[in-house]
């Protein structure tokens, strides 16, 4: 449902950008997340789309606030708890998500979650340019910083770049570089075309983690991708309920990065099969690395050992053939493991 508030008036100028945010128990943030959209410079319209996904705590009634003050620029969408869509026996937001992006009427659009915020105000401004100017390009990312919190106050640090973080330098890359795990686009650095049709989000989409991740995939079949190497936005690394940490606390820090690994195994599988296994060969290669990441993590049992195997062979989405060599490659290299194990309780019996 579309709040409109007592003005009920909607900018009728079709705007150049949509900037969606998907917005849930974000009550200490949303306020700056929206004042850092709103402050921004441009010499065209823009709209910014509010998915309010049903919160506990006061953050619609914020929203409804926000939409009053600003009708010409926040459409505010008030979502429901039985539209949500649950991963893993998790609730999720991935309908709030999907649904601001269908909402969205510019020709491009942008994203922010409710907890994150924009330092550059014309962020807008410089992405859309570098899109104008170049017609290859679906999308255009930028840097951005973490904002931690130390003894109660939030204070902003630089984002690590190093291997493992997602940085690339390339002023343009391609699908290549993210199935080979060598970038990934961060859903509050990312403006794309609007290249969104009826059939846009495959069925798979819904049943994956990561939505900034599958999305970097899906965009990939229309064009590059640009980068802009600047910090113009703000990752908060806050307790809040991203499908990112969802978890961690029954799990385990060990058994949670387990679980996230696989979460990035079966994007991998789902973004190689849409794309007809044209790079299966850099997906076999990540996939490998996530599963030596795994093996550190395990629990050091058989049984572990074991469940894992099974996991690969009969839980991908992919047929059998396709799994063999992973099968091999996890034979050969936990045998040394489980020899060094066996040897150990040998020595003590």
């Amino acid at each position: 449902m579309e709040y409109l508030g007592t003005n009920k008036r909607i900018n009728s100028i079709t705007p150049l950008v949509s900037v969606c945010v998907q917005v849930y128990n974000n009550e200490e943030y949303i306020e700056k997340c929206l004042n850092s959209i709103l402050n921004q410079n441009t010499d065209f319209v823009f709209e910014i789309i509010v998915g309010e996904d049903d919160s506990t705590d006061s953050t619609r009634d914020i929203c409804k606030a926000l939409a009053e003050r600003h009708p010409d620029k926040i459409r505010l969408f008030l979502r429901s708890e039985k539209d949500k869509i649950f991963y893993k026996g998790r609730k999720t937001s991935r309908f709030n998500y999907m649904s601001n992006i269908y909402a969205s009427r510019g020709e491009f659009i942008a994203l922010c979650d409710g907890d994150d915020y924009w330092i550059s105000n014309d962020k807008l401004q410089q992405q859309v340019k570098m899109l104008r100017d170049n017609k290859s390009l679906v999308a255009v990312h930028h840097w951005q910083k973490y904002a931690i919190e130390q003894d109660g106050v939030w204070v902003e640090i630089d984002a690590p770049t190093g291997s493992g973080y997602g940085y690339c330098s390339n002023h343009v890359s391609t699908v290549e570089q993210i199935f080979k795990n060598q970038m990934r686009l961060k859903a509050r650095t990312l403006m794309f075309r609007n290249v969104v049709s009826e059939n846009f989000f495959p069925n798979w989409f819904t049943k994956v983690a990561f939505a900034d991740v599958s999305l970097s995939f899906l965009l990939g079949k229309y064009g590059n991708y640009g980068f802009l190497d600047k910090d113009l936005a703000v990752y908060r690394q806050s307790n809040s309920e991203r499908l990112s940490n969802l978890g961690l606390k029954e799990l385990g820090k060990k058994r949670f990065k387990v679980e996230h690994l696989q979460n990035y195994i079966e994007i991998w599988d789902r973004a190689n099969i849409h794309y007809k296994y044209k790079y299966n060969k850099e997906t076999r290669s990540v996939v490998k690395g996530f599963y030596r990441d795994i093996i550190i993590n395990m629990p050091d049992c058989y049984k572990a050992y074991i469940n894992l195997l099974k996991y690969n062979s009969l839980i991908r989405p992919l047929p059998f053939y396709r799994t063999f060599y992973s099968s091999v490659y996890l034979i050969v290299y936990m045998t040394p493991i489980l020899y060094k194990k066996i040897n150990r309780r040998i020595r003590i019996r």
